[in-house]
């Protein structure tokens, strides 16, 4: 017999109905399979976590806590990483060299020290936008919410310091009409 295509197509709809009764019927099996297989995959990385390195010999990316803090147009990416040396680094740089005046340095650790954790993290900031105070005060903003995130118990002291809150004072937009957002023209009598 020569098949064409009227002959194929009940043949199809035949092997589709087909196979979608046994389907229903074992949905519950099919989920617990899925169930068991999710389960073991989180096993295994569980498993491979532990190792410094995995197959290839590379090295594997530390566990670690992300926030992100803003104040202005500034925007912090803030990472606390538990494990590794305690360092502090912005945008690649040191700590020391990307903020050089104290002032900026005690604006940012003001939340690790609250809470007596200066040695106990190697922190990583991306931050961008903004000038220096304004970026120091997101950095700051980042890293009191990522502690927050490593221990709840936290969130009371900091949030009494005035830490958590996100500083809602940003540049007025300009309205039309005007020079500035609120400065008129100059105003002429004749």
């Amino acid at each position: 017999m020569v098949k064409t295509k009227e002959n194929e197509k009940p043949e199809i709809e035949e092997t589709k109905t087909a196979a979608a009764k046994p389907a229903a019927a074992s949905t519950k099996v099919a989920k617990e399979e899925a169930e068991e297989v999710v389960i073991a995959e989180v096993i295994d990385e569980s498993d491979e976590s532990a190792d410094a390195t995995d197959a290839s010999g590379k090295k594997k990316a530390d566990k670690y806590y992300e926030a992100t803090g803003r104040r202005k147009t500034a925007i912090a990416r803030v990472r606390l990483y538990t494990r590794g040396d305690k360092n502090f680094s912005v945008n690649g740089k040191n700590f020391d060299k990307y903020f050089v005046p104290a002032e900026f340095k005690n604006i940012i650790e003001a939340p690790l020290v609250k809470m007596n954790c200066t040695d106990r993290f190697r922190i990583s900031v991306v931050v961008k936008g903004g000038g220096m105070i304004s970026q120091a005060e997101a950095i700051r903003h980042g890293i009191t919410r990522a502690l927050v995130l490593f221990n709840a118990d936290f969130k009371k002291r900091l949030k009494k310091s005035g830490y958590l809150t996100r500083d809602p004072r940003m540049k007025e937009r300009k309205k039309p009409g005007l020079k500035k957002a609120r400065r008129a023209p100059q105003w002429a009598k004749r």
